[in-house]
């Protein structure tokens, strides 16, 4: 499954750059990172709309609106690692296991040092 995730992030990043305005590559991976929250300010209207936080608004959006918008995030973040180095799936591998590590022990009990 995580294979056919990163080709299909790979399927996008090279989509966007083929479509990509006139850039120098630093600024295409600026304005990848800088997308990342874009997408979470969406997931945070999301978020308030769940919770009716906005008088004038109401209960404008459903947890599957936040879901929906957290996955969003994920996927821009993962377009632009991929976007910043050709290591992305390494990269992620290796940073997802140094935190799993670092919070649970061995054993696969509950960490103490979350975070």
């Amino acid at each position: 499954m995580q294979d056919e995730a990163w080709n299909r992030v790979e399927r996008l990043r090279t989509w966007l750059d083929e479509n990509a305005v006139q850039a120098s590559d630093s600024d295409v991976r600026l304005l990848r990172v800088l997308k990342i929250g874009e997408e979470f300010g969406e997931v945070a209207e999301a978020l308030h709309g769940v919770m009716g936080a906005n008088p004038r608004k109401g209960a404008s959006h459903t947890w599957d609106d936040v879901n929906k918008e957290l996955c969003d995030v994920i996927v821009t973040g993962m377009v632009a690692l991929a976007s910043c180095t050709p290591d992305a799936r390494k990269l992620l591998d290796e940073r997802l296991r140094h935190l799993v590590d670092r919070v649970l022990p061995p054993s696969g009990g509950t960490g103490s040092d979350v975070a």
